[in-house]
């Protein structure tokens, strides 16, 4: 996978490519990056790449020229068969399918935006999606791209040290993670559930799925409402309901 940037803060990008299982995979040339700065292809000996809104208003936007040039050079760099993603609060919310869809894509252009936006003509003729990281303004999109960025490369196989980290994580199964244990077996007066210790593998995986199912319903109930509950998991979320006093034919779940 090549991943590129444009941005005007190419070192922001060393937090991933230089450090964690991204930056042991970028050694491991598992994925490669690049990342372009728009302010080279300014028409101006400062570089400035921004300018007063039309209409008037508040901030500065950044002008289209400029981006477009470097779009066309990252995409040069990967022979022109690439996605343009723009970040932007206002695009669909990256989710872990998204991120799933993405990490089959062979290349992947980020347009990180500052100031209070990009023109809105070079979204319409070079950007190909825009994706939001969630219903709140940051500074910059680098930020997001690195989240884009860690989300995508931990699905590339290889990525991490044990694919099934990644197949096993909340989300992927469309249900939040169910708790997780190690050493000691007492801290703090908390002790392992026993189960866990039972070397029962049948137990042991009908005990975390009853957990995320738990979990899902505490703190996303949401994705439960859209889910086509497998038999299985009817069977678990009706013990929890029990358990818990409610009346399963009140809540609008899907089984």
């Amino acid at each position: 996978m090549f991943i590129q940037s444009i941005t005007l803060f190419p070192e922001m990008f060393d937090s991933i490519t230089g450090h964690g299982v991204t930056g042991r995979a970028l050694k491991q040339q598992l994925w490669r990056f690049q990342a372009i700065n728009p302010r080279r292809f300014a028409d101006n000996p400062l570089g400035y790449i921004d300018s007063r809104p039309f209409g008037g208003g508040p901030g500065m936007i950044m002008q289209a020229p400029p981006l477009k040039a470097a779009i066309d050079e990252a995409r040069q760099a990967c022979n022109g068969a690439a996605k343009v993603i723009y970040l932007s609060p206002q695009g669909t919310p990256l989710t872990h399918q998204k991120a799933a869809a993405l990490a089959a894509e062979p290349n992947l252009i980020l347009l990180c935006g500052r100031y209070e936006g990009i023109d809105e003509r070079l979204l319409q003729s070079s950007v190909d999606e825009e994706i939001s990281i969630g219903d709140f303004v940051v500074s910059g999109g680098e930020l997001p791209a690195m989240m884009l960025m860690d989300a995508v490369l931990r699905l590339v196989p290889g990525v991490l040290g044990d694919m099934q980290s990644a197949e096993q994580d909340s989300f992927s199964d469309g249900l939040l993670d169910c708790p997780h244990y190690t050493k000691p077996v007492e801290f703090q007066g908390m002790g392992v559930p026993e189960v866990l210790r039972s070397g029962n593998h049948a137990l042991i995986a009908e005990w975390r799925l009853k957990q995320s199912l738990q979990r899902t319903l505490a703190r996303r109930p949401d994705l439960l409402e859209k889910r086509d509950l497998i038999p299985k998991e009817s069977r678990l979320l009706q013990e929890i309901l029990s358990e818990q006093g409610s009346e399963p034919e009140q809540r609008e779940i899907q089984s």
